[in-house]
């Protein structure tokens, strides 16, 4: 037992090597002008969800499929004669495993052919929405009632069609300006864990949309694999896909638009003449007093509309008020200048210098 107690002096050694460990660390924590800097931020990462796809890609992606539910929400308005909301709710990255564990079974597992991009999507549709859809297709009403538990029947799964082919047209018109795809449905699963299109632990952005008819809500899933968009990347980086609900103009369009510019107010400016003169003589000038230039009186004006030349015209009175009379469009003028040199009629054209 003697052995186990310690001396005076090995006491204060112990002692004094606390001391000395204490002053150091004190003067590591302490800057030479101050207090301690509060430990930075730690973020934890989780290796078996991996964020492959960059953050521009996501926000790309997000305001893409924003436009395309709006699209595909009056779309489907129409097709269903009643009003249909279709929200986006959420863009996620997470593995195949995970999102397929979290659908109900039986469900509508569609399973998306979209060349040229690898592999196959997935537009899953929650039977809690989606057979109030088909009892308004069959001329029902939408109110809310306990979803079937049940695969899809024949008849079903073809009326089903009409609204998958609905969201893959929308669709095509959302990445038109990204990447022109040529998307079809290869086959519909009622079980999604039998279903292995890329391994379980893979990621994938997961598109979610919140559709709502009538009283009954109800979840639309688009799975698009990481490798199926990993070569694009770059594409959806870019500012391509701003544009994404850009159509060709209908006749209506054109009607209002023409409508709302013939209304608009423009800036008009006759040009008399052209010279120059002092800095002297433009402060002298008075009332009155004529400043010459060397302009024939026979040339015609020259007529600007917002700054753009625009007609030739000659000036005169109407109703006793001073008017100018358009003679022809400038624009039209430079077919005279496609004349070779050699032409000896080269230079005759009006407006030819």
């Amino acid at each position: 037992m003697g052995g186990d107690i310690l001396s005076q002096a090995e006491v204060e050694n112990l002692l004094k090597a606390m001391d000395d460990d204490s002053g150091m660390a004190s003067d590591k924590g302490a800057g030479p002008t101050g207090p301690v800097r509060p430990r930075e931020k730690i973020t934890a990462y989780d290796f078996k969800r991996p964020e492959r796809v960059g953050k521009e890609q996501m926000r790309s992606l997000q305001t893409m499929h924003e436009g395309f539910g709006r699209n595909f929400g009056a779309a489907l308005s129409a097709l269903l004669r009643t009003i249909v909301e279709v929200k986006l709710t959420s863009v996620d990255q997470l593995t195949y495993s995970e999102f397929v564990f979290s659908l109900e079974n039986p469900t509508c597992f569609n399973l998306i052919n979209a060349s040229p991009l690898e592999g196959q999507l997935i537009l899953d549709v929650n039977p809690s929405i989606l057979f109030p859809i088909i009892d308004r297709l069959l001329g029902g009403t939408t109110t809310s009632a306990p979803p079937a538990r049940r695969p899809l029947t024949e008849i079903e799964l073809r009326l089903v069609s009409r609204i998958t082919s609905l969201f893959l047209d929308e669709m095509q018109h959302a990445w038109e300006n990204v990447l022109k795809l040529d998307l079809e449905i290869d086959r519909v699963e009622s079980n999604p864990q039998l279903v292995q299109i890329i391994p379980a632990n893979e990621v994938i952005v997961l598109i979610s949309f919140e559709l709502t008819v009538g009283e009954t809500r109800g979840m639309m899933n688009l799975c698009i694999p990481f490798n199926s968009i990993e070569r694009i990347g770059n594409k959806l980086s870019a500012n391509s896909w701003i544009s994404y609900s850009k159509r060709p103009p209908t006749a209506e369009s054109i009607v209002q638009v023409s409508r709302h510019v013939a209304n608009a107010p423009v800036e008009l400016i006759v040009e008399l003449a052209e010279t120059h003169i002092t800095t002297t003589d433009l402060l002298g000038l008075c009332v009155g007093d004529i400043i010459a230039s060397e302009k024939d009186v026979q040339q015609p004006l020259v007529v600007y509309v917002e700054g753009r030349p625009k007609f030739h015209a000659t000036p005169g009175k109407y109703k006793g008020r001073k008017a100018i009379c358009v003679l022809d469009d400038i624009q039209e003028k430079p077919l005279a200048v496609a004349i070779p040199a050699e032409d000896p009629t080269a230079g005759q054209g009006d407006g030819v210098r």
